[in-house]
C-alpha cells in the first residue's frame, strides 16, 4: 500500500523540482569536473584545504565542494515547511542530492529563538544536514511584512553562499499565490505584480517554490498523517496584518460571493500574467535597442511608437539603470515620466527615488541622478 495521497503529492512535487536541481548541477559542473568525478581528499595536496593549512589557516574556513547538489529548506516550523522537509529527506536519500535545513529567528515574539532550536532538532532528527538557526534583526523600511520577508531573504542567501547550495525551497502553496495576487490587485499594480510568485527566483534561480500548484491543507494533511508536530505562528492570524486579514477574511468572503474556486483561478490568473509578462519584458528589451540614439539617449519620438506597455517598461528598465531603487519605484512614478513622452506640454524635471530625475531636452528623454 502507497503513501496517502497528500504526502504522495508533496514528494511527487519535490522529486520534480530535485530532478531540475540536479540536471542544472551538472550541466554546470564543467568538462574538468565531471558528474560523479571522485573528490579529492580534503588534506590531499594541491587541495584548497591542505593550501590554507600550510598558510595557517583553519581546514573548516572553506566550504566543501562535493560533486552532488546540497538543497536547503527554509522552515520555519509551520506546517507547509515541515512538509516541504519531509518530503526532502525522503526524496533526498533516493537521489543524488543532499538536503539539509535553515530555520530563521525573527526575535519578533518572545520565546521564537526556542522555538527555532525545537526546527533544528526536527530537521536533524529527519537525517537533514547542515541544519542551522539563523538570527536576525527586522528594521522598519516598508512596513513590518516587508520587513521581515527584507530579513528573511537576506539571511537565506547568506546561508546559500555559506554552505555553497545550489537551490534554497520555499514552502509556498497555491493558497499563498491567491494572497500574493490579490494583495498586487489591491495595490493597483502591473501585470508583473499580478504574475505572482515564481516558482524559480532569485539569483541563477536559487528558490524554488515545489508546493505553488498545492493547497495548503494538502500540506496540512501531510503533516498529520506523518505525525509531524507543526507551530501555527500566531502572526497569521493577527488582524494588524494584512496578509493575514486577506487570508482569513477577504478570501473566505470572496469563495462566498463567488463560490469555490476562487483559490485555483487566482492562481492560474498568476501563471497567465507571468507569461505575458516575460513576452512584454522581452519585447521592451529588443524595443530598447531601437529607440536609443549614437550616444544612447533615449528618442521621445521612437518611444511614442511603442505601445504603453513596452514603452513603460522601457522607462523603467533605464530608470534603474541610472540608480532608482526598483522596489521603490511605482506606477505613479512611471505615469509622470510617460507623459513627458505622451503629455509633453514644457514639464519641468521630475524627481524620481534614488535621488534620480527624469526631463525632456530636444527631443531626447535625459534620465540622470541629480
Amino acid at each position: 500500500m502507497g503513501p496517502h495521497p497528500a504526502v504522495a503529492a508533496i514528494r511527487l512535487a519535490v522529486r520534480r523540482v530535485l530532478h531540475d536541481v540536479i540536471t542544472e548541477f551538472h550541466r554546470h559542473a564543467g568538462p574538468d569536473r565531471p558528474a560523479g568525478a571522485a573528490r579529492r581528499p580534503a588534506h590531499a595536496a594541491g587541495s584548497p584545504y591542505a593550501e590554507a593549512a600550510a598558510a595557517g589557516g583553519s581546514l573548516t574556513a572553506l566550504p566543501e565542494r562535493p560533486d552532488t547538489p546540497l538543497v536547503l529548506v527554509a522552515c520555519s516550523g509551520g506546517a507547509d515547511s515541515m512538509a516541504l522537509a519531509s518530503a526532502l529527506a525522503f526524496e533526498a536519500r533516493k537521489l543524488d542530492v543532499r538536503a539539509g535545513g535553515i530555520t530563521v529567528d525573527h526575535n519578533l515574539q518572545p520565546g521564537s529563538g526556542l522555538r527555532a532550536a525545537e526546527v533544528v532538532t526536527r530537521l536533524t532528527a529527519m537525517d537533514l544536514d547542515p541544519v542551522e538557526a539563523v538570527a536576525v534583526h527586522v528594521g522598519r523600511e516598508g512596513g513590518p511584512e516587508a520587513a521581515a520577508r527584507d530579513a528573511r531573504y537576506a539571511a537565506l542567501d547568506a546561508a546559500a553562499e555559506r554552505h555553497g547550495a545550489a537551490a534554497v525551497l520555499l514552502g509556498h502553496t497555491r493558497d499563498d499565490q491567491a494572497e500574493t495576487v490579490l494583495l498586487g490587485l489591491a495595490r493597483g499594480s502591473g501585470i508583473r505584480s499580478l504574475s505572482g510568485m515564481a516558482a524559480a527566483s532569485g539569483p541563477a534561480g536559487r528558490y524554488r517554490r515545489p508546493f505553488l500548484q498545492l493547497d495548503r491543507q494538502t500540506a496540512r494533511k501531510a503533516c498529520l498523517v506523518q505525525s509531524i508536530p507543526v507551530w501555527d505562528d500566531p502572526h497569521n492570524i493577527d488582524p494588524a496584518y494584512t496578509r493575514s486579514r486577506l487570508r482569513h477574511e477577504g478570501l473566505p468572503a470572496l469563495e462566498k460571493a463567488l463560490g469555490k474556486g476562487v483559490v485555483e483561478a487566482l492562481a492560474r490568473t498568476a501563471q497567465l500574467s507571468r507569461d505575458d509578462a516575460d513576452a512584454l519584458d522581452t519585447w521592451a528589451a529588443e524595443a530598447e535597442l531601437t529607440v536609443r540614439d549614437e550616444t544612447g539617449r533615449l528618442e521621445c519620438a521612437g518611444l511614442h511608437a511603442l505601445p504603453p506597455a513596452v514603452r513603460r517598461r522601457v522607462l523603467r528598465r533605464a530608470l534603474i539603470e541610472a540608480g532608482a531603487p526598483a522596489g521603490s519605484l511605482f506606477a505613479r512614478h512611471l505615469e509622470e515620466v510617460d507623459r513627458l513622452i505622451t503629455g509633453w506640454r514644457g514639464q519641468r524635471a521630475i524627481n524620481l527615488p534614488g535621488r534620480v530625475e527624469a526631463l525632456r531636452q530636444g527631443g531626447r528623454l535625459v534620465i540622470r541622478q541629480s
